[in-house]
C-alpha cells in the first residue's frame, strides 16, 4: 500500500492512544508537538456518521501538525462501518482508520460494540473487510488482551489474513478494564504471529522509564500506545523517546520528569508554558467550550505542586483565557 504511513515512522513508534473526551484536536497538538509520533482521534460512532454526519464530522477534524493522523470508528454493524470509511476518507483525509475492538465501557459494550464485537468471529470480520474495502488508507485495530475464553492471540489468528496494517494490543482483558494486570507477552506473541503488521502494545504505561522497560523485555513490539500516561504530562513520549535513545542528551528531558527531582520553580515554569499552550489552542479550536473542556487537564498538569489544591480550585472557575493565565502567573 503505497499511502501506509505506519511503515515510514522510526521503531520504536511511540502513539496517543484514542481516549473518549480527552483526545481531542487540541491535546494531540501538544502531544505531537513533544514527540507523539501518531495521533489518534476520539472514537467516532459509525452509526452517527451514517445518518447525520455533521456533528461528528466536526469531533475528527484534526489540524495538519498532528499528521499523522488516524480517525478512530466504532460500532457494530458492517453497512454502517462501510459507508463512514467512505465519507472520512473522502471528507477528512486522515492517514489512518482505526476499529475500536477494546473499549470495555457500559455505554460501548452493552451497544454490542467495542469489547464485546472480540468474540463474535464472523462479525468482527465483517467489519474489517468493510472499511478496508471502502477506503485507500491503512486500517488499524485496536484490542484488549481478551474477553471471556476469547484471547487477543484468537482473535488476531482469526483476521490475519485480512488486509489492515497495524494492531494496538491493550494488554488488560475486558474483565480487568482500567485496574487490572497489563500482559505485553500477548503482545509480542502478536508480532511473531503477524510479522508483517505493526504491533503497538497498550495500558498502564505511566512513565518514560516504565515504557523503557516494556520495550526492553518485549524487543519485537514495533512500539507502545500512550494514553492515560499523558494526562498532565504530554512531553511524556519525548521523555520516552530520549531515555531509548543512546546519546541523547537528556539534560532538558530529565528537567521535565515527574519525579520533581528538580527545583519545583523550574519544573513549575516548564509545565506553566505548555499549559498556556494548550490552553490557547483549545480556546482558538472551540471557544469558551474549551475553556470548561481544558479544566480537567488543568487539574492534571498541577497535580502534585505544592499549593496544587488551592490553585485547582481557582483554575475550574476560570471563565475566560486570561484568567487562566493570570492565575498561572
Amino acid at each position: 500500500m503505497k499511502n501506509n504511513f505506519w511503515l515510514k515512522l522510526k521503531k520504536p513508534i511511540l502513539a496517543l492512544a484514542p481516549m473518549a473526551g480527552i483526545t481531542d484536536s487540541a491535546f494531540r497538538q501538544i502531544c505531537r508537538k513533544y514527540g507523539a509520533d501518531v495521533t489518534y482521534s476520539e472514537m467516532a460512532s459509525v452509526s452517527a456518521l451514517f445518518f447525520k454526519p455533521q456533528k461528528t464530522l466536526e469531533l475528527v477534524r484534526f489540524n495538519k501538525s498532528e499528521r499523522p493522523y488516524v480517525v478512530q470508528l466504532f460500532g457494530k454493524n458492517p453497512k454502517h462501518f462501510a459507508a463512514s470509511t467512505k465519507i472520512i476518507t473522502e471528507k477528512i483525509k486522515p492517514d489512518g482508520i482505526d476499529i475500536n475492538f477494546g473499549c470495555p465501557a457500559k455505554k460501548v459494550f452493552g451497544h454490542g460494540s467495542g469489547c464485546a464485537l472480540m468474540p463474535q468471529k464472523e462479525l468482527a470480520r465483517e467489519i474489517i473487510s468493510a472499511v478496508c474495502e471502502n477506503t485507500s488508507l491503512p486500517v488499524s485495530i485496536k484490542i484488549r488482551a481478551g474477553i471471556k475464553d476469547m484471547t487477543a492471540f484468537d482473535f488476531i489468528k482469526n483476521t490475519a489474513d485480512l488486509p489492515y496494517s497495524a494492531i494496538m494490543v491493550h494488554g488488560r482483558t475486558y474483565e480487568g478494564s482500567f485496574s487490572g494486570e497489563v500482559d505485553f507477552s500477548i503482545c509480542e506473541k502478536i508480532k511473531k504471529m503477524v510479522p508483517e503488521k505493526i504491533v503497538l502494545g497498550n495500558g498502564g504505561i505511566m512513565t518514560s522509564e516504565n515504557a523503557k522497560n516494556i520495550l526492553k523485555r518485549y524487543p519485537l513490539l514495533d512500539g507502545l500506545g500512550i494514553a492515560r500516561g499523558a494526562w498532565g504530562r504530554p512531553w511524556i513520549f519525548e521523555e520516552i523517546r530520549g531515555i531509548i535513545n543512546v546519546g541523547t542528551d537528556l539534560v532538558s528531558v530529565q528537567k521535565r520528569t515527574d519525579t520533581r527531582s528538580v527545583p519545583t520553580k523550574y519544573y513549575f515554569s516548564k509545565t506553566k508554558k505548555i499549559m498556556l499552550e494548550h490552553a490557547k489552542l483549545i480556546y482558538k479550536d472551540k471557544g469558551k467550550t474549551g475553556l470548561f473542556e481544558i479544566r480537567k487537564h488543568m487539574c492534571w498538569y498541577i497535580r502534585g505542586f505544592p499549593g496544587a489544591a488551592e490553585m485547582r480550585k481557582k483554575l475550574v472557575m476560570a471563565k475566560s483565557l486570561k484568567e487562566i493565565i493570570d492565575i498561572l502567573n
